[in-house]
């Protein structure tokens, strides 16, 4: 019996009313990460569907290989999902969904739009990628955007396991943890009745597991932004990473395009939608106006006030103004990912969906993510041991999020003395995202770690490998550090005569500590004696992987 006409008879299971969305993305008020972990240990309820999942091929972890992401020969083999996706009866094609790619700013884009959708009084399902605890923060649901219960997707597992073990000994056992992941959220979807979809892409577009859309399912399709990133795996140049994600442009369906984008590779895109009849929405058009004025606070948290003008008369006609718009969601990066998220409501309003000025606005302003721009509370801070010190949590890996990372830094504590603590996966650019940093601000100190990716140690770059890049990155811009390497370092600096620490004031310190934790701690302690009485300001970045571990220990 196919999957839909099983899902029509289920009763809908108790809806959990107490669990943040934290890489969803959506919650009604700014609450602490208390609930996203009071919701993981849920996660018992579904050993038997989270051991399924590790027992498949996992990407996150090993690594994708190369060409995986693009439109070719060596590309994922996307008739294969389309097949499960038949064997399921489709679940997919029992609502409309909005697909976002991008290089970055599609998370942010999907719960921004998620949010408006909320406001706008419809049901929605909202699938993400990754995670920071648990699995099932991929998936949230309904008008609240509640995480998905524990029991209610382990229920739908075990009724359409045998279809998974059947598709799994037809294709070979190629299917994917990705691949099985995304039919699950389809699936719960199509059984929670959901009004409408916002899924984010995991790896390109033309050959990722969410490009099962056909035109008739798709309401709109988004481009944030093209960037360097998974260069192997989507053919090695920002135009064939341009080209991979132009792919989930339907036929007559609108395009959003967020930006602002190099000439060339916005022309691809708009070639792409061109040959797809495709009307084309920019975010960056020249008759958008979004400003940002001063930074407030609400409760102890952090707030840009903005405007956001849309008036885009070529293709579609689409006109807003919103005023004193209060983003939790700092930079000038959201503010852009909040343009581009109000283009597509504003595309969906066109196609008759019922998204008031006043639904808009709230929901930008009701839309927080950790691990994005966030300051831990002084409570927070207290709780992992630096009361009283300001602690930035931002899982920057990029070039480009490191500028923005930059920016925020810049806009909310211009002046105060800086420490970075960094852990990366092996497969970015070290380098880079290290050059960018000390081109933009001048930390204090850098202690560069370690943490395990997606819970594995594959993708793990040693802290002393990353320190090499730091110190490569300072040598081309010409400024050096004092490299303190790895040890006992509050004996170190006891050690120092008063001449010596003077010294160290007119370079940053470089030092190795082999955890997170450890890593805050040391940056304190050398922070504190640069800086004097001058409070300072301690960043995490480099991987929501990081990120999570600091959350963790919070919970702990």
């Amino acid at each position: 019996m196919k999957l839909l006409g099983v899902l029509r008879h289920c009763s809908n299971l108790s809806r959990s009313k107490a669990v943040m969305c934290a890489t969803g993305g959506v919650q009604r008020e700014l609450i602490g990460f208390e609930r996203g972990f009071s919701s993981y240990s849920e996660d018992s309820e579904m050993e038997e569907f989270l051991d399924y999942l590790d027992r498949l091929k996992n990407y996150e972890k090993a690594g994708v290989p190369k060409g995986a992401g693009t439109d070719s020969s060596d590309g994922f083999d996307l008739g294969r999902m389309n097949r499960l996706m038949e064997r399921l009866g489709n679940p997919h094609s029992s609502f409309k969904a909005v697909h976002i790619a991008g290089t970055k700013g599609k998370g942010s884009t999907a719960a921004f739009l998620s949010n408006i959708l909320r406001e706008g009084g419809y049901s929605v399902g909202c699938y993400t990628s990754p995670h920071l605890w648990t699995i099932r923060e991929r998936m949230s649901l309904g008008r609240e955007g509640d995480l998905v219960p524990a029991k209610k997707l382990n229920d739908l597992f075990h009724r359409i396991k045998h279809i998974f073990d059947q598709s799994i000994e037809l294709e070979n056992g190629s299917i994917s943890h990705f691949e099985v992941l995304t039919a699950m959220a389809f699936a719960l979807f199509a059984q929670e009745k959901v009004d409408i979809a916002v899924v984010e892409a995991g790896l390109g577009g033309a050959r990722d597991a969410t490009n099962v859309f056909s035109s008739l399912g798709l309401a709109t399709s988004v481009i944030t932004t093209i960037g360097e990133e998974h260069l192997a795996a989507l053919g090695g140049s920002i135009e064939s990473i341009a080209i991979a994600k132009s792919g989930i442009i339907k036929h007559g369906r609108p395009l959003v395009l967020g930006g602002p984008f190099i000439p060339y590779i916005e022309r691809i895109l708009r070639d792409k939608a061109s040959s797809m009849s495709s009307p084309v929405v920019s975010a960056s058009d020249a008759g958008n106006r979004s400003t940002m004025g001063g930074i407030g606070r609400d409760k102890g948290k952090p707030y840009q006030l903005c405007d956001i003008v849309i008036h885009i008369k070529k293709d579609l006609q689409l006109f807003v103004e919103l005023f004193d718009v209060k983003l939790c969601m700092l930079g000038h990066h959201q503010l852009q990912n909040a343009v581009t998220a109000t283009c597509t409501a504003l595309c969906l309003r066109g196609q008759g969906w019922n998204l008031s000025d006043e639904s808009i606005h709230a929901g930008l302003e009701r839309t927080y993510l950790l691990g994005r721009s966030q300051f831990l509370t002084s409570e927070e801070s207290e709780a992992v041991g630096l009361p009283g010190l300001t602690i930035l949590l931002d899982g920057a890996h990029t070039k480009e999020s490191a500028k923005t990372l930059a920016d925020t830094i810049h806009m909310t504590h211009p002046h105060a003395p800086l420490a970075l603590v960094v852990a990366m996966a092996s497969d970015k650019d070290h380098l880079a995202f290290a050059r960018e940093l000390l081109s933009a601000i001048q930390p204090e100190v850098v202690v560069t770690t370690e943490v395990t990716i997606a819970g594995a140690g594959s993708r793990t770059t040693s802290a002393s490998l990353l320190k090499g890049a730091w110190i490569q990155a300072s040598m081309e811009l010409g400024t050096g550090f004092v490299d303190i390497g790895s040890g006992d370092y509050g004996k170190y600096l006891e050690d120092q005569t008063d001449c010596s620490v003077r010294s160290l004031k007119h370079e940053p310190v470089l030092a190795v500590v082999n955890s997170v934790e450890d890593s805050m701690k040391t940056a304190n302690m050398i922070l504190g004696m640069r800086a004097g009485n001058q409070s300072g300001v301690i960043v995490v970045t480099g991987s929501l992987h990081a990120v999570s571990s600091i959350l963790s220990s919070l919970h702990r």
